[in-house]
């Protein structure tokens, strides 16, 4: 045999990872009390306990306390104690404790890495290289944050104790995604890590003690669904943070409202995968591997559907089944393995079952001629082909080492199959020409889109997703933003409407016309669907006209009229600029008028009214100077890589204006909507919806497209209800009483659409803060798009 044939023949080897340091911890250590409540350990108080096993062979790791509700209930008081201080504690002291923390992750983390490995699955290469590290970068790099708070964020203080819930898949990179961002803020922390693995959860409480974290800042309770729905539901926690499916995201979601709790979510994701004919293969053959196989494919963002362009299809498939033969399937402490074991056998159980539907469905499976291990939860690699749109292995969030491939013939077609989903967390577009890719990747729907690369994260680049992906993003600015609060100016609470008397015959105009007016949609004054008016009603009870009385249909046709308002997103912000000034413009002309029309409905004196109108259209200038200079920004994480954070519009944005200042809260709302490109479906103040009919002539000769702005008079809450519970709206903003805040909140749980509401209160519409930030932010969806660069 000579030497090339000798080479041939090699195979790897065993590569075992020490795990001696991993299995002294778990045997030094006292599991019955490992819930970590106000800087001390503590059994349950139920003295339960729940089973952590190794899912390579099945054996037992440890009993862990099993939290309960009065243990969180514990937490929560622990943590609201330790808030007021930790809150009030200079950036600089915070950020000696984040970094303080980092170092000590550092000086431990080959056992982080050996314990995440045995509880979890993952390859050792994965938790070593990748999740330890990284979960150190965020604390470090918070800890920058945290003494940079008061001058990148202005006017804003922690928003108080935070519940934070956390997967199994990645269970430390998880707890830093939530803790270190929260720390930096001044929250304070409960977190209930998964209950398949718990065990860096419990090594990390160990760390906080070590690094001098004050007693009840960060409190950790390892337990099963009860416990995690004790944290949701506690009146003292202000925030909730959850990563996990789409399913429970809603059951948050719906749980939290009416309470004023800020929410964020990391859901699910069917993230595409596109290889374009111009794209490196072999590349892009690593790019599947990492981009499905990475931990089994039990990651949210996993590319699970392989899209590729028709002419190398069949090519590129070859390559992906000749590399799928020499993945190593087998224990994940061996630092050769590069599948390890799914994380239980109800995973399994529940992959298997998919693969089965799918191939019922159509669906071509195939699967390497690979050995699996005797023990444990292993699943083969899966590639399936001659999957359809609607396959349920292209539509549903497996979690498991399976692909689903398609293929497309044009740009358009490709973003069109990538969109056909109900998620929008990821995608990677692999193509040697770069402006084809950035063309793409604005068209996604997905929070993060990776340009000939996948899977890459850092803690100064915002993670997070659109649609049923969920909302609100982690690391990076964003991320910041979501453990702060801003005092908006509060006004007085809102009272349930009540049912108007109104006196007296319609008043003619000065020439003895009657004005009838419509509805607003698709740029056209229409009649309402169901041929009702209602009357409107001046400052002394008379009858000061009749306005149409939206219902469902009228706000579906609303709805489709903004959707079909493409032109407006796709504007620059120079150019809506123009058209909002031009719409300030035209309102100025007709000020008088306005001034008069408010001091009839509302009885403020006309000085009043005219500094209203005067303000609208002050605040109309304001946004529209802000459509082009409300920008993204460009990050540099510790990569060859640039990292694009582009602001784009939510999409259609549903709003409910308020009945205190008609106009001037109307146009707060609806202008910084615009500004950064979104269209608007507006239900005007009930009472004093002539105020805005008024509009319907302003807008019309503003040079808005057709269906950029569609106004629907009628009951509030009843129209907040259809739009919080319409599939195609995106976002809702609602200014009205408790009860329909409430409402709206749990019904927009159906497609987890972004919603702003009062909480019942008003605002103080002519407050200087509200010429600012504060809703351009709610505006805006940010994407992040990572360009590799370099050889």
């Amino acid at each position: 045999m000579n030497i090339l044939e000798r080479y041939a023949a090699m195979d790897y080897d065993a590569a075992p990872e020490a795990r001696n340091e991993a299995d002294a911890w778990l045997a030094g250590r006292d599991f019955s009390k490992s819930l970590f409540i106000g800087g001390e350990w503590k059994a349950a108080a139920s003295g339960g306990t729940f089973d952590t096993s190794d899912p390579a062979t099945g054996k037992l790791l440890a009993k862990i306390s099993d939290a309960g509700v009065a243990d969180i209930d514990a937490a929560v008081t622990a943590a609201a104690r330790a808030l007021p201080k930790w809150s009030v504690q200079s950036g600089y002291a915070r950020a000696k404790i984040l970094y303080a923390i980092g170092r000590a992750m550092q000086r431990h983390q080959r056992l982080f890495a050996v314990l995440e490995s045995l509880d979890n699955g993952k390859p050792i290469r994965e938790s070593r290289d990748i999740d330890v590290p990284l979960a150190i970068r965020h604390f470090i790099h918070h800890a920058g944050w945290a003494q940079s708070l008061e001058k990148e964020f202005p006017g804003h203080k922690p928003v108080g104790v935070a519940g934070q819930i956390i997967p199994w898949n990645f269970p430390l990179l998880m707890l830093a995604w939530k803790i270190a961002p929260a720390l930096a803020a001044g929250c304070t922390v409960v977190l209930k890590p998964a209950e398949y693995t718990p065990l860096t959860a419990i090594l990390f409480a160990e760390i906080c003690q070590r690094a001098g974290v004050p007693k009840g800042v960060v409190n950790i309770v390892p337990g099963g669904p009860a416990a995690g729905e004790a944290i949701v539901n506690h009146p003292g926690v202000q925030k909730i943070a959850f990563t996990g499916s789409s399913e429970v995201g809603k059951i948050i979601r719906k749980a939290t409202a009416g309470s004023g709790k800020k929410l964020s979510l990391e859901l699910g994701g069917k993230s595409a995968f596109m290889v374009f004919e111009d794209a490196d293969l072999d590349s892009a053959v690593e790019g599947v591997v990492d981009g499905i196989w990475f931990n089994q494919g039990q990651v949210c963002c996993a590319g699970s559907r392989l899209l590729v362009q028709e002419g190398v299809a069949e090519a590129f498939i070859a390559k992906v089944k000749a590399r799928m033969a020499k993945l190593r399937i087998g224990s994940p402490l061996d630092k050769n393995t590069d599948i390890g074991p799914l994380a239980d056998r109800v995973q399994l159980e529940r992959v298997s079952g998919l693969v089965t539907q799918g191939a019922a469905q159509g669906a071509q499976c195939w699967q390497p001629d690979c050995p699996l291990p005797d023990a444990g939860y292993f699943y083969l690699p899966t590639l399936a082909t001659n999957v359809s749109p609607a396959n349920i292995l292209a539509q549903e969030e497996v979690f498991g080492p399976v692909l689903a491939v398609m293929t497309f013939r044009s740009t358009e077609e490709a973003v069109e199959l990538a969109n056909n989903t109900r998620y929008g967390l990821a995608a990677s577009v692999w193509s040697e020409n770069v402006n084809l890719a950035l063309d793409v990747a604005p068209k996604l729907k997905a929070g993060v889109v990776w340009i000939n690369g996948t899977n890459m994260f850092d803690a100064a680049c915002g993670f997070g997703g659109y649609r049923e992906s969920g909302f609100g993003r982690e690391g990076g600015r964003e991320g910041m933003a979501e453990y702060l609060a801003a005092k908006l100016p509060l006004g007085a609470a809102i009272k349930p409407a009540a049912p108007e008397t109104v006196s007296g015959p319609v008043k003619a105009d000065a020439i003895g016309i009657d004005r009838t007016p419509k509805l607003f949609i698709g740029g056209k004054q229409v009649r309402p669907d169901g041929g009702y008016s209602y009357a409107v009603a001046d400052r002394k009870g008379r009858l000061a006209g009749e306005v149409g009385l939206g219902s469902r249909k009228d706000i579906r046709d609303a709805v489709a009229a903004a959707r079909g308002a493409k032109g407006w997103a796709g504007a620059t912000g120079y150019n809506r600029a123009q058209v909002l000034y031009f719409l300030a413009e035209n309102l100025a002309s007709r000020a008088d008028e306005f001034a008069a029309r408010l001091s009839q409905l509302t009885g403020v004196a006309p000085k009043a009214a005219r500094e209203e109108v005067e303000l609208s259209v002050e605040r109309l200038f304001y946004f529209a100077g802000m459509a082009d200079k409300f920008e993204g920004r460009v990050h540099q994480p510790p990569a060859r890589v640039v990292t694009l954070a582009l602001n784009e519009p939510v999409g259609v944005l549903g709003i409910v204006a308020p009945d205190a200042a008609p106009l001037l809260g109307l146009v707060s709302l609806l202008a910084p909507a615009l500004a950064m490109g979104n269209t608007v479906v507006l239900v005007p103040s009930h009472a004093h919806a002539l105020a805005a009919t008024d509009l319907y002539q302003v807008i019309e000769y503003s040079d808005l497209p057709a269906g950029a702005i569609n106004i629907v008079t009628g009951k509030p809450g009843e129209l907040a209800a259809v739009l919080a519970r319409h599939d195609d709206v995106d976002a809702l903003w609602c200014v009205a009483d408790a009860d329909t805040c409430r409402l709206v909140e749990a019904e927009s749980a159906g497609n987890l659409k972004r919603v702003w509401t009062g909480n019942g209160r008003d605002l103080d519409w002519r407050a200087d803060a509200l010429s600012g930030d504060a809703f351009l932010r709610r505006a805006i969806e940010v994407k992040n798009v990572w360009v590799p660069y370099g050889d």
